[in-house]
């Protein structure tokens, strides 16, 4: 993988690609220090869709994590990434 550079943030979360996507996107993300990680997609009213990656995540390392939407209708997910002192949401649209 490659190393992330960071400036002042802890953490980088990319937007998902290809986006729109049918049915599977990539969610990139990197943390500066080593920490617990959850990155969970929900629908349009909030509900939790999926947990993408629940553990402990390596310092300057970048992740890529998938999800498959198959099964999910069209429409607007989000994606949040929450570390242990941040959190940070992110829009994506799927399209069948």
């Amino acid at each position: 993988e490659a190393s992330a550079a960071f400036a002042a943030e802890d953490y980088k979360l990319t937007q998902n690609y290809p986006n729109p996507f049918n049915p599977a996107t990539m969610i990139r993300f990197a943390v500066k220090s080593p920490q617990t990680v959850t990155l969970k997609v929900y629908n349009a009213i909030g509900q939790e869709v999926r947990t993408l990656f629940n553990q402990d995540a390596v310092a300057d390392t970048y992740y890529n994590v998938s999800f498959d939407g198959t099964g999910l209708a069209s429409g607007v997910y989000y994606y949040r990434l929450r570390t242990a002192d941040r959190v940070e949401m992110k829009k994506m649209l799927m399209l069948k």
